[in-house]
């Protein structure tokens, strides 16, 4: 007769937190509460690496700047009310932008629920719509089974944000539990997980035009870091002689250094707009064709032949007409086509000829701006500095704002991978700092992570600053100081005329002064010369965060790195859009 299984009698909380530890686990960011304090106390027996996060937010910010670097998911926890719906702001981005992540919220104890108990809300509500699937664990028993769907979940097709939702009396009850329940699905520990392949015929379809397109181009995006495609997109594009342009959320999906890479495109541009008109075929990879990448709906003109390939099939066509639908991986569809194709580039000499010649006279242009001598800095200047100075492994982190659009355009990856990272799904102000350390955390101490915010951004994280100290996160960060929330003073600056200004300016703060107050590393930038010693200062400085408080242009018809062809419209005496 077959004997009993063994039991483990175990609190809620230690269950779970047993399931994160099989999951291979990476640092979790929150704020406890009464409902998790079982959970709390299972980690720290346990070990796993648990961190007292200042604002939630914050913690879903770090959580998913982690994944993005790792493709694994980042974990994030907020206590009942407050704390769970303060997750919402970081899950959208997550959301949008496909990183897998795991959203822990405790909640009521299921007794007195609806029954005014303390911080109640309808949280689940509010957090359903940015969650791909939100899990409530109703019986203890099936805690094991219900993480193991939240990491599958979390990892497969387009990956996103899960929520498990634990009652108090869950996380604090204990049970019996059968020691075999305790198992994880190893194929998903990270995205891409379950990968699938587009149908053969849509290949074969999408391989012949390709084969007669003569100036084709590849519009890469964030699903080629999310699939690890970087070698599947080389491949086919060294091997049929087609050059690569990205999204900022795509920026590394080859090196920028590349012969073959056209820079980003989009509301910014280096070249690969102007290839975009002149293209006969177009293969967009892991790419929604968003109001950014699409610079608002009008880049793309309908008669040019498109290619989409999309893990998710609702996608293709949503914005944009599409000829040939790749329903799939990316890194799987790129394959195929590389198969499905001759590898003859020769036809093609002129077309990637180009590449490099234009790319050089773009960057003649911009030289003005990467190499200005002007006080107040140009941000221009920081990005050149930047591009020189950074290793080839280093991550730059960008806040939203103007951070992500001056870093999309200018700053250069020197190998393929996420080396660029930028919240480009919800474009949030104040990730900088958190991102930042996420990244670091993820990357490790060997490798170097620079996070770029305004100061507007960093004031909304700058507590955070504490938790990068005390994690050991030795980030550097680079603040643009210009008194200002400068992107919506640009905006407006270029809407409604110079002097036009309403709620944009801040009270200008010694932030170098700030840092060193909370133990940190402090630098004050004011000269464009002394950003080359203060950056490797920074990067030299591998015991605690360093502030770089850099003073910026405070001219806001020079704050943005190109015009936003949103205010084109005005120019034209039309209204402001």
């Amino acid at each position: 007769m077959p004997t009993a299984n063994a039991t483990r009698t175990m609190t809620g909380g230690e269950a779970m937190a047993e399931m994160l530890r099989l999951h291979e686990t990476g640092p979790m960011f929150g704020m406890g509460g009464f409902q998790l304090l079982p959970f709390y106390d299972a980690c720290r027996r346990l070990g796993l690496r648990h961190y007292l996060i200042n604002d939630e937010r914050c913690g879903a910010f770090a959580a998913d700047a982690y994944a993005r670097v790792t493709n694994r998911p980042g974990v994030a926890d907020g206590t009942l009310g407050p704390g769970a719906t303060n997750l919402a702001t970081g899950m959208a981005e997550a959301f949008n932008a496909g990183m897998p992540m795991i959203c822990i919220t405790g909640d009521t104890n299921r007794e007195f629920s609806w029954k005014n108990m303390t911080q109640e809300a309808r949280q689940l509500e509010v957090l359903r719509p940015l969650a791909k699937e939100v899990i409530r664990v109703e019986v203890i028993k099936r805690i094991p089974e219900l993480f193991r769907r939240a990491f599958a979940v979390a990892t497969s097709g387009r990956p996103g944000p899960v929520v498990i939702d634990v009652p108090e009396d869950i996380a604090h009850g204990s049970f019996d539990f059968d020691a075999d329940d305790f198992w994880v699905d190893p194929g998903t520990l990270k995205a891409q997980a379950r990968r699938s392949r587009p149908a053969a015929e849509d290949i074969a379809r999408a391989a012949a035009l390709l084969a007669h397109a003569e100036r084709p181009l590849i519009l890469a995006g964030g699903g080629v870091h999310i699939s690890e495609a970087y070698g599947a997109l080389l491949s086919l594009a060294e091997a049929e002689g087609i050059p690569v342009a990205h999204t900022m959320s795509g920026k590394g999906a080859i090196a920028c250094t590349h012969p073959l890479s056209a820079g980003v495109f989009g509301r910014y541009d280096r070249i690969a707009n102007a290839m975009i008109a002149e293209s006969d075929c177009l293969l967009v990879v892991g790419c929604k064709l968003g109001e950014i990448a699409t610079k608002r709906f009008s880049l793309f003109n309908g008669g040019t032949p498109l290619i989409h390939l999309d893990v998710v099939a609702e996608e293709i066509g949503r914005t944009t007409r599409a000829d040939v639908a790749l329903v799939g991986d990316a890194r799987c569809g790129l394959e195929d086509l590389r198969a499905a194709l001759g590898g003859d580039a020769a036809h093609r000499a002129a077309w990637t000829a180009q590449v490099p010649v234009r790319m050089d006279a773009w960057r003649e242009s911009a030289r003005e701006k990467l190499e200005a001598t002007e006080r107040p800095i140009n941000i221009g200047r920081l990005m050149g500095e930047l591009n020189r100075i950074l290793p080839a492994d280093a991550v730059l982190v960008a806040d939203g704002g103007f951070a992500g659009h001056w870093g999309g355009l200018l700053f250069d990856t020197k190998q393929a991978g996420r080396g660029f990272v930028a919240d480009r799904g919800f474009a949030s102000i104040g990730y900088g700092v958190p991102g930042g350390i996420g990244a670091q955390l993820g990357v490790g101490k060997t490798r170097r992570v620079v996070a770029m915010t305004g100061d507007g951004g960093f004031n909304m994280s700058l507590g955070d600053l504490e938790t990068a100290r005390r994690v050991g996160a030795a980030l550097v960060v680079c603040v643009f100081n210009n008194a200002a929330s400068g992107y919506v003073k640009a905006l407006q600056h270029a809407v409604f005329g110079p002097g036009a200004y309403q709620s944009s300016d801040l009270v200008e703060m010694d932030y170098a002064a700030i840092a060193q107050a909370m133990g940190c590393k402090g630098i004050r930038v004011e000269d464009p010369e002394q950003l080359a010693d203060a950056l490797r200062a920074g990067l030299a400085n591998t015991e605690t965060p360093t502030v770089l408080d850099i003073i910026v242009t405070r001219d806001p018809a020079r704050m943005l790195p190109a015009a936003d062809n949103r205010t084109l419209k005005v120019e034209k005496g039309d209204r402001p859009v």
